[in-house]
């Protein structure tokens, strides 16, 4: 658990009064004082995203922030479930591919909740969007590579401590812009985000998760137990988002409480992967909807038309391979993240890095910067002045997911998280996160150091193997002759 110093260690004040203080100016929050607010970078369901700049007089200074606004809960009991989650989850991790919590801020007098990050001057998001209508022209296999990689990262680390992200898309896969994390990915919005391994009560009681042009078939099929496979399906369509430069399954969503039936999603899966079998699914039959939709789903059948016209792979390169693991129909079947990490894709030039923003010359690439709009304030009340795009500054980190324009998720189901207390009204501490969750080293292949997993590697896949079939696929990947995609 936190130490309640994080604040001072990084140059943010640790005092999290409530009370408007008088000393102040415009009788702002204490908290409030130490920043300078830009603007707002996003709004969603669960409220509004801020940029805003430390401004006390320490090393710190001028260090650019996110700050992440809840809504008040639609219960009127004070904090949200998925703010509460959130909070726990983000406390008790830390990793260099996983967006890092600096300070938790709460004002009693609303129980409005303020979560404050180290701010992201990207996303996969808008990086695809750069490259499909700017540029267009494809990202270099190089930066593919490397985004991919430090995905699978962080997500292998996630997934080490039981944790299953349930949101995975390219607005919530943060990069940084300048300074020394410069081209890191960020995993970010654990909203959804769930730890899974001795569930009380079956995840689907959680509501619909995932955003659902990444959703995987099982969860569409209304699968009542799942695992962490439905990260790595979510994972295999934004590979091949980043080769493509556009969502591989479009469908058009039905919303409709609790679960409804997503034959339009279906349809562009089937499409391009083929019909599902009972040979290559044998836990198909067993499905809600597979049972329940005789006409739509069993009755009509598909062809093949093949995932390699669409994503322009040859069949027998190490590229298709992996993306082909990913996107298994069978979730026991379908590749884990750590076996990800050692696929032959990774073995070969170019070599994935750590900085995935410089290309194969050594050039950085210029992505555009985030827009900032400036008539806002924290309470979400505007002004008269003009929105404008945000200057790099010296933006060190990363961010929170709607930071690119809001795209966050529908509210699930409320989760009970155990053992967790009311927040005390005098307000929330900051929290250091450093090394509060296990972790290892490892090196990539192209030899920068990073965080990869936990200790006891195999004594930890050998526990995933047995208790989550969607994690333990025994068995590697068979070497192929090594090619360039």
């Amino acid at each position: 658990m936190g130490d309640g110093n994080a604040g001072s260690n990084r140059g943010l004040s640790t005092n999290t009064n409530t009370n408007n203080s008088n000393s102040g100016s415009n009788n702002k929050p204490e908290w409030l004082q130490q920043y300078d607010l830009i603007g707002k970078i996003g709004e969603g369901t669960y409220g509004l995203v801020f940029l805003a700049r430390i401004k006390l007089p320490t090393t710190n200074r001028g260090k650019s922030i996110a700050i992440k606004k809840f809504k008040q809960s639609k219960d009127g009991d004070g904090v949200s479930p998925t703010a509460i989650r959130e909070i726990m989850l983000l406390r008790e991790i830390s990793h260099e591919n996983v967006v890092k919590l600096v300070n938790v801020h709460i004002n009693h007098a609303d129980m409005s909740l303020y979560l404050a990050f180290d701010y992201a001057e990207h996303d996969l998001y808008e990086i695809i969007r750069h490259h499909r209508d700017k540029v267009n022209h494809a990202i270099s296999h190089y930066t593919v590579k490397s985004l991919l990689w430090q995905l699978l990262n962080g997500l292998n680390y996630l997934h080490s401590n039981w944790i299953i992200h349930r949101d995975l898309k390219p607005s919530n896969i943060l990069v940084m812009g300048e300074g020394d994390e410069q081209g890191v990915v960020k995993i970010a919005d654990f909203g959804l985000a769930r730890i899974y391994q001795a569930p009380l009560r079956p995840l689907s009681d959680n509501g619909v998760v995932v955003t659902i042009w990444y959703r995987a078939p099982e969860l569409l099929l209304g699968a009542k137990h799942y695992t962490s496979a439905v990260d790595m399906w979510a994972v295999g369509c934004i590979f091949a988002e980043l080769l493509t430069l556009k969502p591989l399954f479009q469908g058009a969503e039905v919303k409709a409480p609790p679960n409804p039936f997503q034959l339009d999603q279906l349809d562009k899966i089937f499409k391009v992967l083929g019909h599902p079998t009972l040979e290559k699914w044998p836990t198909l039959e067993n499905l809600p909807h597979w049972q329940q939709d005789l006409q739509h789903i069993q009755g009509h059948k598909y062809d093949n038309t093949g995932l390699y016209n669409i994503v322009r792979l040859s069949t027998k390169t190490p590229a298709y391979d992996l993306l082909s693991r990913m996107l298994e129909y069978d979730p026991r079947k379908r590749i884990t993240a750590s076996q990800a990490l050692e696929h032959e894709y990774f073995q070969m030039e170019p070599l994935p890095g750590r900085n995935a923003l410089v290309c194969q010359t050594g050039e950085k690439v210029n992505y555009p910067t985030r827009p900032v709009d400036t008539t806002t304030d924290f309470e979400g009340t505007t002004s008269l002045q003009p929105s404008q795009p945000v200057s790099s500054g010296n933006t060190v980190s990363g961010s929170i997911t709607g930071a690119h324009g809001g795209t966050m998720r529908p509210v699930p189901r409320q989760m009970a998280v155990g053992g967790m207390q009311r927040m005390p009204p005098q307000g929330m501490p900051s929290y250091n996160l450093t090394s509060q969750a296990a972790m290892g080293g490892g090196m990539n292949p192209g030899g920068i150091q990073m965080q990869r997993g936990v200790p006891s590697q195999a004594h930890q896949q050998q526990q995933l193997r047995r208790k989550d079939p969607g994690m333990g696929m025994s068995g590697y990947p068979p070497q192929q002759k090594s090619r360039r995609f």
